[in-house]
């Protein structure tokens, strides 16, 4: 089950962890992206910790909660979450990218439990999770589950995410919540420059959704929201979650070269340093170790 006992700080603590990790782990493997995956800490953190109904150690538990991570080059966020609550080892993480590995540079489900998805084209996890969403509503009448899913903003440039949310409107897949990681940049640039998403709040309301806008890196707007989706019972819920791409290293926020980009050896130092002191907050002895 998830947790439901960690306070608003130990959230905000773990996302820091997370943080760390996916530092750690992009050094490592030399290659992957890191704006995205730091900038959606808190709200991964905050699903797999706190909101989602999960097993770590049965991840196929037929009762369990889903999770879509559309944006699949996104996922060294997973993989860091799914490590600290418990799936696989951390241990495990240095093995990012490497051939053989269970930890792809995207997800691929059949790799690793705990992953309910494959994704690498964008676009399609909306898809996938709508049609679990349907699923759970319309054959299963498993009302109490939920399906979460996370696009990127950029991702929206897709059709086929529009297709998807078109079959979600009609038919009212109110277990189905889903994120918009609104961070503005995407690999060629900001995402107003590349193709301009506004008004975005308006679009999904024409398709028949619940719309929320809150902070994408405050855990209670975050816990907040998605009990508002889960209250609503007669149409699918987006939060429009607006982050800072890079978020917690400096030299790596707002800078759309970071999309896809890892640190080096001297990056990663410098990143690990400001995480661990929380942006020179925590100023106690031991905290640039």
């Amino acid at each position: 089950m998830s947790s439901g006992q960690m306070t608003i700080k130990q959230l905000e603590q773990k996302a820091y962890e997370v943080r760390k990790d996916i530092i750690t782990m992009l050094e490592h493997a030399g290659s992957g992206h890191s704006a995205g995956p730091l900038d959606l800490a808190e709200i991964v953190t905050t699903l797999y910790f706190d909101i989602m109904n999960i097993k770590p150690q049965e991840p196929e538990w037929d009762g369990r909660d889903y999770f879509f991570l559309s944006n699949g080059h996104c996922v060294p966020v997973q993989y860091a979450v799914m490590a600290e609550r418990g799936y696989f080892p951390k241990e495990e993480l240095m093995t990012l990218r490497r051939l053989g590995s269970r930890l792809q540079g995207h997800p691929e489900r059949t790799k690793l439990p705990g992953l309910e998805n494959t994704s690498g084209p964008l676009g399609s996890g909306l898809s996938q999770a709508s049609g679990v969403a349907y699923t759970l509503q319309y054959l299963n009448h498993q009302t109490q589950r939920f399906v979460y899913a996370i696009t990127g903003d950029g991702e929206l440039d897709e059709g086929n995410i529009w297709e998807a949310a078109m079959f979600a409107g009609k038919y009212k897949l109110s277990q189905l919540i889903v994120f918009v990681d609104r961070n503005n940049i995407q690999i060629d640039g900001s995402t107003e420059d590349v193709m301009p998403l506004e008004d975005l709040v308006g679009k999904w309301q024409s398709f028949g959704w619940h719309v929320q806008e809150i902070d994408g890196h405050n855990v209670e707007s975050i816990q907040d929201a998605v009990g508002m989706a889960k209250a609503i019972t007669n149409r699918p819920s987006v939060i429009i979650a607006h982050t800072i791409p890079g978020k917690g290293v400096e030299f790596m926020e707002y800078n759309y070269h970071w999309h896809g980009a890892p640190p080096n050896s001297e990056q990663a130092k410098l990143a690990l340093k400001e995480l661990r002191t929380l942006g020179g907050k925590i100023t106690h002895e031991g905290a640039g170790a």
